[in-house]
């Protein structure tokens, strides 16, 4: 392994590589859905603060870690504290447990991108379509093979050819692929059977103004904890991510202002996906259509909404399933980067010997979700009263379950251990003010460990009156 370490060629790279991380199918097929279901423009008011704050401060956090100890997450935490080197093993085996399923949905991508551009899509749209394509046995394996080797070249190229290159072409073209389709979208007009038309702007006033209607102290706070989860998803903290990518930022570099640039593309980006995606559904399928999220909306609902649309829908098709497909590379690839990072640091291999054993683990347990809807099928009750199978199994655990541990302890050993000037120093190396300072402190010692915790209880079922 080379001595000096790699590093974005400037704060540009870096922000778009981050930001590429954070834009990821939880923008896309999970945000649109919580804000439908969390009255429209309240849950919009609420993820905004808690991205501005939250989110600010454990965003700051890993990214500041990253810099300062120029280290993968699986070391940067023992070198930051001893006692604490077991966040460090947390925090690398999240993103080996996403990685696998992360590919198998990112081959169900491929397929509907293929699908849609050789004249496909109308097929796609009939019901079963999506349950006979994931239950059958060869067929989604081969895709998640594929969608896996091309993150793997990509990572194989390194920091400045493989994943800022990839970052540099993918998401100037993937926002401008959601700004098309959202504009396209706020076009629509739909007259039904029953002759109620219903247009775009009407499921735009859905997502944006707030609706009260109901409200209660509890509703307030599901709503709450909903936002609160989803900047997980929409950020990639609390999964060494951005710990990694933080190693890769040059000293010179302002972190404060990049830190505010990503904020901004990802935050942006996940209001563009909802107003891609509401108003269209709303449109072709009234209220009752919104209620559907992740896969089911992503290759159930969308597919039949394109369908609707005429000779016009393969077109949006295409573009919203590359649009999807640009988002999925771009965060499988910085899940990768984490993981290979955590091994080249800590076992002092090359980054070849590194990617191809990710590769082999991603293979392996990427085949056997695979075969969780078919052959190895099962359903486990969760905790938090859902039915699971092999892919749901490791989304709970690395997602509601390990994140939340991972990122209440970072807030215990930053806030209260090292203390907060262990980040604002970091921040401020160079010169720079920290905007947020006084936010930032009472965030982590404080108020982010109490929500934090409320988030794992939920996960876990034992807290159920929010």
């Amino acid at each position: 392994m080379d001595k000096k370490r790699n590093s974005f060629s400037g704060s540009i790279g870096f922000v778009l590589a981050a930001a590429g991380s954070a834009v990821g199918l939880g923008n896309i097929w999970r945000f649109p859905y919580l804000a439908a279901k969390g009255g429209g423009g309240l849950f919009l008011v609420i993820y905004l603060v808690l991205a501005l704050t939250f989110g600010y401060t454990l965003l700051t956090t890993e990214i500041s870690i990253g810099r300062k100890i120029k280290k993968g997450p699986l070391s940067a935490y023992g070198e930051l504290n001893k006692k604490s080197y077991w966040i460090g093993i947390f925090a690398c085996l999240i993103p080996i447990m996403i990685m696998p399923y992360y590919c198998a949905i990112g081959g169900w991508v491929i397929k509907y991108f293929v699908g849609f551009l050789t004249g496909d899509g109308l097929n796609m749209a009939q019901d079963g379509y999506f349950t006979g394509f994931i239950t059958s046995t060869g067929e989604p394996i081969i895709y998640t093979v594929i969608f896996l080797l091309i993150c793997t070249f990509i990572i194989l190229r390194g920091v400045n050819n493989g994943i800022e290159a990839m970052s540099r072409i993918m998401m100037p073209i993937l926002l401008l692929l959601v700004i098309i389709i959202a504009f396209f979208s706020l076009t629509i007009s739909y007259t039904d059977a029953e002759g109620v038309t219903r247009t775009g702007m009407e499921g735009l006033k859905i997502f944006i103004v707030p609706d009260f209607t109901g409200m209660t102290v509890q509703k307030f706070f599901s709503v709450l904890m909903d936002a609160m989860g989803q900047l997980f998803y929409s950020l990639s903290v609390a999964m060494g991510i951005m710990v990694a990518y933080g190693s890769y930022v040059r000293d010179e570099d302002n972190l404060g202002k990049s830190i505010n640039q990503i904020e901004i593309f990802d935050t942006g980006i996940a209001v563009l996906a909802g107003i891609m995606i509401i108003p269209a559904v709303f449109a072709f399928q009234g209220r009752e259509g919104m209620s559907a999220s992740g896969p089911g909306l992503m290759f159930v609902s969308l597919p039949k909404v394109f369908a609707e649309m005429g000779a016009i829908g393969r077109f949006v098709g295409i573009l919203f399933f590359a649009m999807v497909l640009f988002a999925a590379f771009t965060s499988a690839v910085s899940i990768m980067e984490a993981i290979v990072t955590s091994f080249m640091d800590q076992f002092h291999i090359k980054r070849a010997t590194a990617t191809i054993t990710e590769l082999g683990i991603a293979l392996v347990v990427g085949v056997i979700v695979c075969l969780g809807y078919n052959k190895l099928y099962f359903e486990l009750p969760l905790p938090n009263g859902s039915v699971a199978q092999v892919l749901d199994v490791l989304d709970y655990v690395s997602n509601n379950c390990l994140m939340p541990i991972v990122a209440i302890s970072t807030c215990i050993l930053i806030g209260w251990i090292l203390k907060p000037q262990t980040i604002i120093d970091e921040v401020e190396k160079n010169g720079e003010t920290m905007g947020r300072k006084k936010l930032y402190c009472v965030m982590i010692k404080f108020i982010a460990p109490i929500l934090l915790l409320i988030l794992l209880l939920k996960a876990l079922g034992i807290v159920t009156f929010i």
